[in-house]
């Protein structure tokens, strides 16, 4: 926390300069700036599903470049890909 007092025949001007030249050397805007845009962690339960469908798509893509379907390092088309529930 930044505390000023005001010094003996300083002018309110004099001290808001002062006030602000401290507020940016500590850095406390910056900081709050950051935290404003701060991307949320996932939850245990997105991360782990999202690496189990990277690994489906990884053994399905195998597969499918097994059986000629698609060339290898070919983008697949999932929207024609039957899905498993």
């Amino acid at each position: 926390m930044i505390e000023l007092r005001k010094k003996e025949k300083e002018s309110t001007l004099n001290l808001l300069r002062r006030f602000t030249k401290k507020v940016r050397q500590s850095g406390v805007l910056l900081k709050a700036r950051q935290n404003k845009f701060r991307l949320r962690a996932k939850n245990k339960r997105k991360v782990k599903n999202s690496a189990l469908r990277r690994e489906r798509l990884r053994a399905l893509r195998a597969e499918m470049s097994k059986l000629g379907e698609i060339k290898p390092g070919e983008k697949m088309d999932l929207s024609k890909i039957k899905r498993k529930r």
